[in-house]
């Protein structure tokens, strides 16, 4: 999926406070513009079920290798 897709949701996983386009660039120390995740979240219809859809595999990874540990 999307490279903005995953620094975007890692961004509001991380987040502990507000999460807002300018925080993010100002994250990212300015290599991306605001205007461009702006764009991005602005141009895709992004509902839980595309989040899950794109975590899901991580997570069924991290759960196959609890299970193994038990």
């Amino acid at each position: 999926m999307d490279k903005m897709l995953d620094i975007y949701s890692d961004y509001l996983i991380a987040q502990n406070q507000y999460a807002t386009a300018v925080g993010l660039s100002d994250l990212l120390e300015g290599r991306m513009s605001h205007d461009k995740i702006t764009r991005f979240l602005n141009g895709k219809e992004l509902a839980s079920k595309e989040l899950w859809e794109h975590l899901k595999p991580e997570i069924r990874k991290i759960a196959k290798v609890d299970v193994l540990r038990e």
